[in-house]
């Protein structure tokens, strides 16, 4: 397993999106979810036949002492796991080196959106379904890239994304939950979809369960979210069309059910 700063044009994961890749918080130079990270990135490595990196290649991402930060307090590391360079076209070399790359940034989360709430709105493209890849976080996100294209309006926070059956699956970059009858849901992701680490952690826990939520029964639910391991929890407010028009509106607890089982695990306060 190599670590390079740069990656070769004939990288497979360049050419053909053929790799993993994890987004990790680290308080104080600490992984934060860690467990669920490592575990997805070695079901990725697993679902794509990558031989995975090593135990100790992968601490060494976040051990590292190469943190741009003269305080390290917040920041976002990256780790991306190709299969390397070889063979021909589309077919995997017999015996591939796969190259591990990582890189960490400072990082500031924005709790203007825990308090406030952020407006949302729904992208025109639907998921297709490929459940070989459903869960995982490997490298081609063309899907999200076409669907983040969609809205520029500033007040626009996030998209959601539904699959070709036009049921809610996640966001361009975040999970999806929802309130109904007093319950903590989150779509399921068997056929498409990224399984978030922090919604894993949460599903474990027992505090959210996994249901199906068409697009038409959006407007339904009592309250709406959108999260992941980084960012934190941000309720939505009002979904709007890619325009900014207002379509629905939902209220602003002022004790936030999802922020406070959520936040205490990322080490971010339980509300604001």
């Amino acid at each position: 397993m190599s670590t390079l700063a740069t990656v070769p044009f004939d990288d497979r994961g360049l050419a053909y999106g053929d790799g993993v890749f994890e987004t990790v918080l680290l308080r104080d130079g600490l992984p934060v979810l860690w467990q669920y990270h490592r575990a997805r990135l070695l079901r990725g490595c697993a679902v794509l036949a990558i031989p995975p990196p090593s135990e100790q290649a992968l601490e060494a991402c976040w051990q590292a002492s190469e943190s741009q930060a003269s305080d390290p307090g917040l920041e976002v590391l990256k780790i991306i796991v190709t299969r390397g360079s070889g063979g021909r076209g589309y077919a995997c070399p017999p015996d591939p080196t796969p190259r591990l790359l990582n890189h960490r940034v400072p990082f500031t989360p924005i709790p203007q959106r825990w308090k406030e709430g952020v407006s949302v709105c729904v992208c025109q493209l639907r998921l297709g379904h490929q459940p070989l890849l459903a869960g995982i976080k490997h490298l081609n996100r063309l899907e999200n890239v076409m669907a983040r294209r969609e809205w520029q309006h500033p007040a626009i926070a996030e998209g959601l994304l539904a699959d070709q059956q036009g049921n809610l699956i996640e966001a361009t970059s975040m999970n999806v939950f929802w309130q109904q009858g007093g319950q903590l849901w989150t779509p399921r992701l068997k056929e498409c979809g990224v399984a978030g680490t922090l919604r894993a952690a949460l599903l474990d826990l027992g505090w959210v369960k996994e249901g199906s939520l068409p697009l038409s029964s959006l407007y339904d639910v009592e309250r709406l979210w959108v999260a992941n391991s980084v960012q934190g929890v941000w309720p939505v407010t009002k979904l709007v069309s890619t325009a900014g028009e207002t379509l629905q509106r939902w209220p602003l607890a002022a004790d936030d059910s999802l922020q406070a089982l959520a936040h205490p695990l990322m080490g971010y306060p339980p509300d604001q």
